[in-house]
């Protein structure tokens, strides 16, 4: 039967690195630490002291600093699993895994795995001919020297590498090995690991050659099996269960993912973020668990890639209870009204209910006091409505149940206008065309805090004029607009005509219309 001996590089949190340990071996299997020496003392001594009473743990000989793309990983990868082949004679596989990475599957599941699949778990690719490098540095990290790291040391990297390329310092890759790529989460079967081994006592060119190798440690292990192992005897996947943005930086797991990655057909998972304690809580019981049966679906990446597509289009997962159905419905009808006088158009409002029986609403995206029935939260205010401002309608035609519904809009608001008459819903518009005095012009000035109590004679008749203007201006840019169902009610022309334009738009027979339009004071200040 397959025993593990897991090979866990670590830098940080002693007490979550007892508690993977501890879980690790609880079921009979091994693991070999390398705690980063970058780290503190303190905190070493702390997982030394923990496990020294557990005879399935044993230490790398000696801690090494680790720099992220560095030789310093590979080597310290090396350091642990030649601890665990010396302290552990009975492991038949060897385990890479980080701090980060947790079973998602019972050791009895995986040992089994194993046992039926007598291969090597490795990603290995053609470094040349593989697509899995997407950006940046390719050929260049094997044909040039790398001394320093790119992440603490960059400007050294880059005067190193831009001197090789201009003096023509390019080296040969050994003439006997096929480079290759993939992820550094890897199973291997004893008989590689004791062979990769004895190839780095006495192929000293080919550690010379990694030693100075850009991110090593996505090519040495990868290179070395190809190299060693039959292709047959190679399963060039991981165990590991990772995934990465589209922008290159790794997915983490959170505690609703529990059931999506014991679904997936891997046995371990990486990343599971920190504040996820749930999920790590229920992950570090199934390990030692027994008799668990397993449902592998493995949609995981597929998943996740059809999210981030649609994640780019505004339709990541399921939309929001106020984002359900976008889309006002194809038999509704919305129905604007649009004036700068908003008592004009309230008045026009409260004749119509009387005539008819679609729901008025008054100014909904202008006035924070509009009268509007409970929707959840939604209508509290003004920011809420004009974020969501379809959903709100739609709400609004589900509460009074009717497929016709007319609002209020100040003509300011064409971007509104604009959206509404571009769902699948039809919409209508009714223009009311209103002339503006002095003194109206004055009060609007003082409402929207253009002036104040004290602002001179003088200033107002130089600022009436730009305000005639924009007021014009926004009904320019209506008409402009092309809305194709679009109707004026004119202060300046008779109630005949005006009863045509409200029957056309309320789809009302004109004797009735021609009451709305015949409305007492309805134009008045």
């Amino acid at each position: 039967m397959a025993k593990i001996a897991y090979i866990l590089l670590c830098h940080k949190d002693p007490e979550a690195i007892v508690q993977q340990a501890e879980q690790l071996t609880a079921a009979g299997d091994y693991i070999a630490i390398h705690f980063d020496a970058r780290a503190r003392a303190a905190d070493f001594s702390r997982i030394r002291s923990a496990l020294a009473e557990n005879p399935n743990v044993t230490f790398a000989r000696r801690r090494i600093k680790c720099g992220w793309g560095a030789w310093s990983l590979v080597k310290a990868t090396l350091l642990a699993v030649e601890a665990a082949a010396e302290a552990f004679p009975r492991a038949s596989h060897f385990y890479m895994l980080s701090g980060d990475c947790m079973a998602i599957k019972t050791a009895e599941y995986a040992h089994g795995f194993l046992d039926r699949q007598d291969k090597d778990f490795i990603e290995s690719f053609d470094f040349f001919e593989s697509n899995w490098i997407k950006t940046g540095m390719k050929e260049d990290r094997l044909i040039y020297r790398h001394f320093f790291n790119e992440r603490t040391q960059k400007r050294r990297f880059y005067l190193a590498y831009e001197a090789q390329k201009r003096l023509g310092l390019k080296r040969a890759i050994p003439a006997d090995l096929q480079v290759q790529i993939g992820s550094q989460w890897w199973c291997l079967r004893r008989r590689t690991v004791e062979a990769i081994l004895t190839l780095t006592r006495e192929r000293r060119d080919i550690m010379r050659f990694f030693a100075s190798t850009w991110i090593p440690d996505e090519t040495f292990f990868q290179t070395l099996v190809r190299h060693l192992i039959p292709e047959a005897e190679i399963e060039a996947r991981t165990l590991t269960f990772l995934m990465f943005t589209p922008y290159g930086m790794p997915v983490n797991f959170y505690n609703d993912h529990y059931d999506l990655l014991l679904s997936q057909d891997f046995l371990f998972a990486r990343k599971i973020s920190p504040e996820a304690t749930e999920l790590k809580a229920r992950l570090g019981q199934l390990y030692a668990a027994h008799d668990v049966s397993f449902s592998i679906s493995n949609e995981g990446r597929n998943l996740y890639g059809f999210l981030c597509e649609r994640g780019r289009t505004g339709q990541r997962f399921a939309p929001r209870f106020w984002e359900t159905e976008s889309s006002l419905g194809r038999s509704r009808s919305l129905l604007i009204v649009t004036c700068k006088k908003w008592h004009v158009a309230k008045r026009l409002l409260a004749e119509i209910r009387k005539h008819s029986d679609i729901p008025a609403i008054e100014y909904l995206f202008n006035e924070e006091s509009t009268p509007l029935p409970d929707l959840g939260g939604l209508e509290r205010s003004l920011e809420k409505r004009t974020r969501h401002r379809r959903a709100l309608v739609r709400m609004l035609f589900d509460y009074y149940g009717q497929d016709r519904l007319i609002l209020c809009m100040d003509p300011a608001g064409l971007d509104l206008m604009n959206d509404f008459f571009s769902d699948r819903a039809h919409t209508r518009l009714l223009r009311i065309d209103c002339t503006f005095s002095d003194d109206y012009l004055t009060g609007h000035a003082h409402r929207v805090g253009l002036a104040g109590n004290h602002t001179p004679q003088a200033t107002l008749e130089r600022l009436l004029p730009a305000i005639r203007n924009d007021i014009l201006n926004e009904v320019d840019k209506i008409r402009d607009a092309g809305f194709n169902r679009q109707w004026v009610l004119n202060q300046d022309v008779g109630a005949e005509d005006n009863a045509r334009a409200i029957a056309g738009f309320l789809d009302l027979p004109e004797a009735r219309a021609l009451e709305i339009a015949r409305t007492s004071h309805l134009f008045d200040d």
